[in-house]
């Protein structure tokens, strides 16, 4: 999550002419628990470094869910993986469940670019920032042996998120 995160937050800066600021906050619960991260995108001046009531939300853990559903901004939109959050309270949210973890499997089978293809269902989603600009983000930050995958899972998670809902 921080580094899809980092790739947003430069990409919106580098590539889009926007101000933006990420900020994270993770403790033992690091790896697969309820790390936290904010982005930050605006055309002027950011004067606080986390959002108190972001307008998106990602949650790939149930841990992370049951911490942090209740911050999200009344119309905003909540995004979820079907494999590892059940979502159990109401929120005045869009909450949407898809089945990233999955998809990233069948189609890349290699689950170290699931975050890169959450990336792209929040681009896709949102439209928020250029898919290219997060493509160029990811070529200045991937190692080139694994840019092709990254690509990959990109492409998925935008495609994903502009799938028509019922």
């Amino acid at each position: 999550m921080i580094t899809a995160a980092i790739i947003l937050a430069e990409a919106a800066v580098l590539y889009e002419d926007l101000m933006a600021v990420q900020s994270q906050s993770y403790g033992p619960e690091a790896r697969g628990g309820a790390t936290r991260t904010d982005v930050i995108i605006w055309d002027s001046e950011i004067h606080f470094p986390k959002a108190n009531e972001p307008n998106v939300l990602v949650c790939l853990t149930q841990e992370a869910y049951n911490k942090f559903y209740a911050i999200i901004r009344p119309g905003g939109l909540l995004i979820t993986d079907i494999r590892y959050v059940k979502i159990e309270r109401k929120v005045d949210a869009r909450q949407i469940e898809l089945p990233m973890y999955q998809k990233v499997m069948e189609k890349i089978g290699k689950p170290i670019v699931f975050n890169i293809c959450m990336l792209g269902v929040v681009v896709g989603l949102t439209q928020v920032i250029k898919s290219e600009s997060i493509l160029k983000a990811l070529k200045d930050r991937i190692p080139p042996s694994f840019l092709e995958i990254n690509t990959q899972a990109l492409e998925l998670g935008v495609a994903m998120g502009q799938e028509p809902r019922l």
